[in-house]
């Protein structure tokens, strides 16, 4: 097993990208933990754990802020939990494939919170749009490429 976890915000990721975690544990030997407030019904194995949290707002960011370590990678579209993700010394993807950095997880907060005002204004914003099958090879590749940076940096 790899000295670094991988943790999924499970809340809001899409379906689609499961089966991509699941087989870069696979291949990586990674464990690999889900944490969300409901049950997400993935099977349990060796390297493979759930975490379901109580209802309410950021318990499952609260869960995984608390549980990770410096180095592990976090998936997630939860922007404020990329921030803190960061801050601990950890890596922050989006389930598009964008690695959060400090400059531009910054500057997704401002954008996030002009959004939310606009919404309390009544101003329709839409949401993103599905993931593509694009979207899905783009994330593919970069969980592989932050994975063997992690591992590359936690061997020396």
């Amino acid at each position: 097993m790899l000295p670094f976890k991988l943790w999924v915000d499970a809340d809001a990721l899409p379906k689609i990208l499961r089966e991509v975690i699941l087989r870069a544990s696979d291949r990586y030997q990674l464990e690999v933990t889900f944490v969300a407030n409901q049950n997400v019904g993935i099977t349990p194995s060796v390297r493979i754990k759930s975490i379901q949290v109580m209802s309410g707002a950021d318990r499952a960011d609260q869960e995984i802020v608390e549980r990770m370590q410096p180095n592990d990678i976090v998936i997630t579209q939860d922007i404020p939990l990329a921030a803190q993700v960061i801050e601990k010394g950890g890596i922050a993807i989006h389930p598009r494939g964008e690695i959060y950095t400090t400059a531009n997880v910054k500057a997704r907060l401002h954008l996030r919170d002009f959004m939310d005002t606009l919404r309390g204004a009544g101003v329709q914003t839409g949401g993103p749009p599905p993931i593509s099958e694009r979207d899905k090879r783009e994330f593919s590749s970069s969980l592989d490429q932050t994975i063997l940076k992690q591992k590359r940096k936690t061997a020396s």
